[in-house]
């Protein structure tokens, strides 16, 4: 049974999606890590209960999540079976399509071919009938953007999903997809974007601005830089030879498949024991502070958390009530 009381703080839990009738939670759970099928499912169990008792709606798929491929969505769907599928009206389920999902010329992009047939497959996996958000998960420059976009109108319209979004498109090719979904009655709903305190990309090319003036939500995901904008690698020490050394056992960086060693140069741990000391007089974790500073961007609907842990979860939920944070670092 879910917690009663997952809703006691609606008004400060939750943002207004662009201009739609969807709310989010400021903190959205993201299934790229940690829900694979080399993974603890009784973890992951545990991990989607604590987000759901404090309120967060928001799971976030796609159909690559693993490793390997597709496990995440299998995950997933035992989730809804064993506990969640009393609740399915509560959440707001989305899953994207874009990387290499399958062998061959219709398993990757942007093509019609390819989002229909991944969409059905992450129906079946996550044993859902609709999804309430689709994603065209990255932008296809040599497919048409017409089809692209004629074929999330269609899921819409199918009823497979409620909702559609994009993510990491092109400023420009943002505005078309914006013109061309309007024009057919299925408004983009949101777009998801790398924005963290070390990569400020889509507020430098405009497309946070974009979002904002346009009424289309913003979501950010690898809000702490694949694990770099919290404390576990402060400690860590960097040769003359640029050898990183004091990586802790079991960080993302000893797996070297997201965060490789060689984003630690001297200066970036020097810009993060910086941004340390803010948060230590602030009396905040890292991490809390680089979700606050997320969170207080104009624009910005939800950040995408990934978790290892329930408590690891838990922590992160301290930048909901955390002071607007600013810094020019």
């Amino acid at each position: 049974m879910a917690a009663e009381n997952r809703y006691e703080e609606h008004e400060t839990l939750y943002r207004r999606c662009g201009r739609s009738g969807v709310l989010l939670p400021k903190v959205s759970l993201g299934f790229w890590h940690n829900f694979g099928a080399g993974e603890s499912y009784e973890r992951a169990r545990a991990i989607t209960h604590e987000a759901f008792d404090h309120g967060i709606t928001h799971f976030d798929l796609a159909n690559n999540y693993g490793p390997p491929y597709g496990t995440a969505e299998e995950t997933m769907g035992k989730l809804m079976d064993d506990d969640f599928r009393p609740y399915r009206d509560e959440l707001f389920i989305a899953t994207k399509a874009g990387y290499d999902m399958w062998p061959g010329p219709y398993g990757n992009w942007g093509s019609r071919k390819y989002l229909m047939a991944s969409l059905d497959q992450s129906l079946r996996r996550m044993h859902l009938d609709y999804v309430d958000l689709f994603y065209s998960h990255r932008y296809d420059p040599e497919t048409p953007l017409e089809e692209t976009l004629q074929a999330l109108v269609d899921v819409v319209r199918s009823g497979k999903a409620l909702y559609v979004g994009i993510s990491r498109w092109p400023l420009e090719a943002l505005k078309v997809a914006d013109a061309y979904l309007r024009d057919r009655d299925v408004p983009l709903l949101i777009y998801q974007g790398r924005l963290n305190l070390i990569d400020r990309e889509p507020q430098q090319d405009g497309v946070l601005d974009y979002c904002h003036e346009h009424g289309i939500g913003f979501i950010s995901f690898s809000p702490l830089a694949q694990g770099l904008l919290t404390d576990r690698y402060l400690d860590c020490t960097i040769g003359a030879d640029g050898e990183v050394t004091g990586i802790p056992e079991g960080s993302r960086m000893t797996q070297g498949r997201f965060l490789k060693p060689a984003a630690l140069t001297p200066e970036m741990l020097q810009r993060l024991k910086d941004y340390h000391q803010q948060a230590v007089q602030r009396q905040q974790t890292l991490a809390e502070m680089a979700l606050s500073w997320i969170l207080y961007q104009q624009g910005v609907t939800s950040v995408l958390v990934g978790a290892s842990s329930p408590e690891q979860l838990r922590k992160n939920l301290g930048c909901i009530h955390a002071q607007p944070f600013t810094t020019d670092l």
